[in-house]
């Protein structure tokens, strides 16, 4: 299976750990720690000294509560971030939900556009169907990042996000977007109460019946600090167990925090021939 962004084929016969880079002041585990931007390009060169196979660029928080910022803003905070990145010969991502902000990172030559709101912003999908071999991932989210956690209601929350997948890859398909370019993250976390994370993430394999490869992000969730009682910054080895657990359950992709511990997690995981 291959993953198709712009300058690279990622081999996802084994899994990938992607390395996040919040470049901003207010995400729930490491806001502000790189919200500089030299601080942010030493980071992404630590992460790939860690091992880490794509690095993931955000500048606009999407905790719980956050607040929006423009796509002037975002771009400043994202940009010098993602020129030092894309020198150090690894797939970058651009983790926004703005077309203007992919436009701009898409023409600056990012591999992938990883959005949480599965490009549903007006002339998202348009946009990244005119660049021919850009990877993307979607993303399920109920609501918006400011109330998504707000007592989240589902009949069934498996079949609600298999089947917001499946409409959304579909649309994407319809626009000539080739189906080894389209990544699907089930968005733990992102409009889900605990109990629906968890009946989300014990189904993770059926959504391995949409025909993509599957991204995962549990880093740090509050999910895994209520398993546990500990705090964001406490949360490293239950991170890396979640991880370990969705490759087990079919992702081909995680999105962590901890990427040194990650990658040596699954380095232990595939010798035991689980790989």
């Amino acid at each position: 299976m291959i993953w198709q962004t712009s300058r690279f084929r990622i081999d996802l016969s084994r899994p990938r750990v992607m390395g996040i880079v919040n470049v901003t002041p207010d995400s729930f585990s490491d806001g502000g720690r790189y919200a500089g931007s030299n601080a942010a390009a030493a980071h992404c060169e630590q992460l790939v000294k860690e091992g880490a196979d794509i690095l993931d660029i955000g500048g606009e928080s999407s905790r719980p509560g956050a607040q929006p910022v423009s796509v002037d803003d975002e771009w400043a905070r994202v940009m010098p971030v993602l020129q030092a990145a894309l020198k150090l010969q690894c797939p970058v991502s651009v983790d926004t939900a703005k077309t203007g902000v992919m436009q701009r990172a898409l023409e600056l030559g990012v591999d992938i556009v990883n959005d949480i709101n599965a490009l549903r912003a007006p002339g998202a999908m348009d946009l990244v169907s005119r660049y021919p071999d850009c990877g993307v991932c979607l993303m399920h989210m109920q609501g918006e990042p400011r109330s998504m956690q707000t007592a989240p209601v589902y009949d069934d929350v498996v079949a609600t996000v298999r089947d917001f997948l499946a409409a959304q890859s579909e649309q994407l398909r319809a626009r000539g977007v080739a189906a080894e370019r389209i990544m699907l993250d089930p968005g733990y976390g992102f409009g889900k109460s605990v109990e629906h994370n968890l009946a989300l993430f014990r189904r993770q394999r059926e959504l391995l019946q949409l025909g993509h490869p599957l991204l995962v992000g549990w880093s740090r969730k509050s999910t895994l600090g209520v398993l546990t009682g500990r705090g964001p910054d406490e949360r490293m080895v239950a991170s890396v167990a979640a991880a370990l657990a969705a490759v087990q359950l079919g992702a081909r992709v995680v999105r962590v925090h901890d990427v040194a511990a990650t990658v040596d997690a699954l380095k232990v995981w595939q010798a035991a021939g689980l790989g």
